[in-house]
């Protein structure tokens, strides 16, 4: 009874979503072509709420993918640092004022990018030298990871023109406001490829969750499917971050509601995962999006206050 007033709730406020904000719309007005209300609500609306599923589906798909491969309960993208060399790669792209550099993709997802996809091989690099307790050292690792980016970040903050560092501070607060139905269509075919190979690995994750050795002796590759499974993530998140800026506690959040709703194997809480993320990023969206405030709320603003106590609470309950 309660996983179904939880979707009912979810799937409402994904249909009413695009109805709110700081301009009211009625169905009336939408309907009619050549009205201001229209163009909003088919502009503006309904990319922004599709751009918000789709950042949710890979939020959360990322952060089972972490916790699954690492057999790590805090494991994600956010706490290991990865989203984090996004953010320092989009921001070097700013600082250096590049625009549209390869087959017009924008310098800055291609930098973002690049940050996510160094901090990964730099995480497998040093997991090497690692022993005994070796997800609490790899956790303890991305930490770090993220407080040097930050530094980083400050660094270029501090050289920075007022005008950069205004679209770093921006940037850095994350959102989803989107124009038009690039992004949105772009973010979605990139979570459908994170998607199909998470799904394609279900039966090797699911070994890779109990441990690594019993999936070694049933054959499993490991390092290959790791590094492949890793290398797409970090190409989804990359591109999000680039887009949206970094959004946390999603993958953190997503994984554990769901199999507290369902305790069941990981291959199958996939397409649950996957979907509620969608949905609870839409709900987030939402909430900043009806706030009664001078400027809208940003989305990483919303999702840490309601992830940060989540994230002490898993901390806690871990004995």
């Amino acid at each position: 009874m309660i996983k179904n007033i939880i979707w009912f709730t979810l799937l409402s406020i994904l249909l009413i979503s695009p109805f709110m904000g700081a301009v009211t719309l009625t169905l009336s007005d939408i309907l009619d072509s050549n009205s201001f209300s229209s163009t909003i609500f088919f502009e503006l609306r309904i990319p922004r709420v599709l751009f918000a599923f789709f950042a949710g589906v890979i939020l959360a798909l990322s952060g089972l993918l972490f916790q699954t491969i690492f057999r790590n309960a805090l494991m994600t993208p956010y706490t290991l640092g990865i989203s984090s060399g996004a953010v320092l790669g989009a921001g070097i792209a700013i600082k250096l004022g590049l625009g549209t550099l390869v087959f017009g993709i924008s310098a800055i997802s291609i930098f973002g990018f690049m940050g996510a996809m160094f901090t990964v091989i730099l995480l497998i690099y040093l997991s090497q030298f690692l022993k005994g307790s070796q997800q609490q050292a790899l956790l303890l690792l991305g930490i770090a990871l993220s407080l040097f980016y930050s530094s980083a970040l400050m660094i270029i903050f501090y050289i920075g023109s007022p005008m950069q560092n205004d679209m770093l501070i921006r940037f850095t607060m994350g959102s989803l406001s989107v124009i038009g139905w690039e992004h949105p269509l772009s973010l979605g075919v990139i979570s459908f490829i994170l998607f199909g190979a998470i799904y394609i690995y279900r039966f090797e994750l699911q070994l890779l969750n109990l441990s690594e050795s019993q999936a070694s002796l049933k054959g499993v590759d490991t390092k290959k499917i790791t590094l492949v499974l890793l290398i797409i993530s970090s190409f989804a998140i990359g591109t999000l971050v680039s887009i949206s800026g970094p959004i946390g506690f999603i993958g953190l959040i997503v994984p554990h509601i769901v199999a507290k709703l369902y305790p069941v194997t990981v291959n199958k809480r996939i397409v649950k995962t996957a979907i509620f993320g969608g949905f609870f990023l839409v709900l987030c969206d939402t909430i900043t999006r009806t706030l009664q405030t001078q400027s809208e709320l940003p989305i990483g603003i919303v999702t840490a206050f309601i992830g940060a106590p989540f994230f002490i609470y898993l901390i806690i309950s871990r004995r």
